[in-house]
């Protein structure tokens, strides 16, 4: 049937979509001949994750378009919507930091990372892959230009403003022509002119030292030295100014490594670093790569790439310069790129290969055990909740073995009572009505947190649904460690120092350590008013004496249970401490 299909497909540009025997999208790819590319997969031989996926493959759709671009742009837009297991290097990426500098009469500064939510962005600066360093930044202007702090014009002048840090804009007129002199400084600096700044903190540090004020002429001595050492960044050659980002590749043993250094104002500011299974050729590989980075980041006056990318198809999508230089200094700053990428593949690589090595055995032992006919996408979930209050769950992912952090999921439950069947029972349901209703990608398996009663309720609504999805439960020992799965028949051991025990292990913390920060953002909004009122043996009386005796929840926190027995019941001082030890 596939090789009937094969011999309809014309040498014509498009996107092919792959599928696998449920009809699932698992690969989304483009080609200048969809005929020779898809070919290739069939009847050529394949290493590594593309071996994998071709094994997979039992189905494929097509779509012609008129032209490469178009292509790039439906391959993009296919990607968002079905999220294909194989097209890893599009999900996993990061954003990065930029400080923006408010289009607003009294400007703000401040560190963003959401782009598409900003409608101006004429005036970001960045990023800063390290965020500290952005923060710092922030710190740093704001305190030798007095800006506006707060979000919103207060009735009258707060802390900052009496200690010099803003000039009471909310109470005082401030000449217009001092607002854009700050402006076009802190603009400046954010460029890479920081002469204006590091001038202006030397005539400080010179007055206070005159004035025999040490501490703060130190103070002021270390923010030299962090721009000196921190912002002023590694000179490159190019003296026009220009914002362009470089890349480099290098790949060995089914690995692409992709290196990106920013450089703004003619100083390299930061660079980025990624290594992603190869797939699809290299050219394919990195062009989709840097297409999909500037959904992410802002984009730069022009890029540099390696001479294999198609330019003007880059050029074409992302409307900017998009050079391959071939000599001179520009060709330079792509080796160094392609070093760096070369450098950091060969650094990782035998990790990477040894961790997929565990990661695909353990994968393999856990199918076989639980005689399974394929194990690729696992859903895990837990709960958590406070003596019934603040009840939430979580659902982290893995996909072949590896944590999807995109797909995770945050559930609120509904009521706030002690019944984790309940809890079970309603984020089972909300999950998989969800999974039906979208038609999203449905597990092979579910594991629930908890004992045989866990895991019968939420059986119960996989059945209700009609779903054919075998769901386990993760059984503890006395020391709260993993030691077993339970299924809805038997239970099977899990010998420790196995990898299937590390495995198991692995994903019991993610999902754990995901739903109890969650837990901790809730908790925070309300815990340190309410926590007294949701301990049995605490009541109006004794809350009153803790608070007067104590001061705060903090201070409570603080105390031995001997000396809350000097109020409390043992029991209840016990309880009390229990609730708070993780606030």
């Amino acid at each position: 049937m596939l090789q009937e299909k094969l011999n309809l497909v014309p040498h014509k540009p498009g996107c092919y979509l792959m599928k696998n025997e449920n009809g699932t999208i698992i690969y989304v790819g483009k080609a200048k001949d969809l005929k020779n590319r898809l070919n290739s997969y069939f009847h050529s031989s394949h290493t590594g994750k593309t071996a994998k996926l071709v094994s997979e493959i039992r189905d494929f759709e097509y779509i012609i378009v008129s032209s490469e671009t178009e292509s790039l742009i439906l391959e993009l837009n296919l990607i968002k919507k079905h999220d294909p297991k194989y097209n890893i290097l599009l999900r996993d990426d990061k954003t990065y930091p930029y400080i923006e500098l408010t289009n607003e009469k009294v400007p703000r500064l401040s560190v963003v990372r959401h782009l598409h939510k900003k409608k101006n962005k004429t005036r970001l600066f960045g990023p800063y892959p390290n965020v500290v360093a952005a923060r710092k930044t922030v710190n740093l202007l704001n305190r030798i230009y007095p800006l506006r702090k707060c979000t919103t014009y207060n009735k009258r002048p707060c802390l900052y403003y009496h200690i010099g840090q803003c000039l009471g804009y909310c109470a005082h007129k401030v000449p217009e022509e001092k607002i854009k002199k700050m402006e076009q400084d802190i603009i400046r600096f954010l460029k890479g002119d920081h002469t204006l700044v590091t001038d202006k903190i030397k005539e400080e540090i010179e007055i206070y030292s005159n004035d025999m004020q040490y501490e703060k002429a130190l103070e002021l001595k270390e923010l030299l030295d962090y721009i000196n050492i921190t912002l002023v960044k590694q000179k490159v050659e190019i003296n026009d100014n220009l914002d362009r980002d470089i890349f480099g590749f290098y790949s060995a043993k089914n690995y692409l490594s992709v290196f990106v250094f920013f450089i703004r104002g003619s100083k390299i500011q930061g660079h980025h670093h990624t290594i992603i299974p190869l797939i699809d050729s290299e050219e394919e590989e990195l062009t989709r790569y840097i297409a999909k980075f500037y959904e992410n980041s802002l984009l730069p006056k022009e890029i540099l790439v390696p001479n294999l990318v198609d330019d003007k198809l880059l050029e074409s999508y992302l409307n900017i310069k998009v050079k391959k230089p071939v000599k001179g200094v520009k060709q330079k700053l792509i080796q160094m790129a392609n070093d760096n990428a070369k450098r950091s593949l060969e650094e990782q690589i035998t990790l990477l290969l040894k961790d997929e090595e565990k990661v695909n055995k353990a994968n393999e032992d856990l199918k076989n055990i639980l005689n399974m006919d394929k194990l690729d996408r696992i859903e895990i979930f837990d709960n958590a909740h406070l003596f019934g209050t603040y009840n939430v769950s979580g659902m982290v992912v893995f996909i072949d073995g590896k944590p999807a952090k995109n797909e995770y999921r945050k559930y609120k439950i509904s009521t706030d009572k002690n019944d984790d069947y309940g809890t079970m029972r309603e984020v089972i349901y909300r999950r998989y009505f969800r999974v039906l209703k979208d038609d999203l990608p449905r597990p092979d398996l579910i594991i629930v947190d908890g004992g045989l009663g866990q895991l019968n309720v939420a059986k119960e609504v996989i059945d209700d649904f009609n779903l054919n999805i075998l769901v386990v439960s993760l059984k503890k020992d006395d020391k709260h460690n993993t030691s077993a799965l339970l299924t809805e028949t038997k239970e099977i051991a899990v010998p420790k120092r196995s990898e299937l025990f590390h495995y198991l292990e692995r994903m019991q913390d993610e999902v754990h350590n995901f739903t109890i920060n969650y837990h901790k953002q809730i908790r925070s909004k309300g815990v340190y008013e309410s926590v007294l009122d949701n301990i049995a043996g605490i009541g109006e009386k004794r809350k009153q004496t803790l608070l007067k005796k104590y001061k705060s929840i903090s201070n409570i926190k603080k105390q031995s249970i001997e000396e809350l027995t000097s109020v409390l019941p043992e029991k209840v001082a016990k309880d009390l401490l229990d609730s708070l030890k993780d606030l």
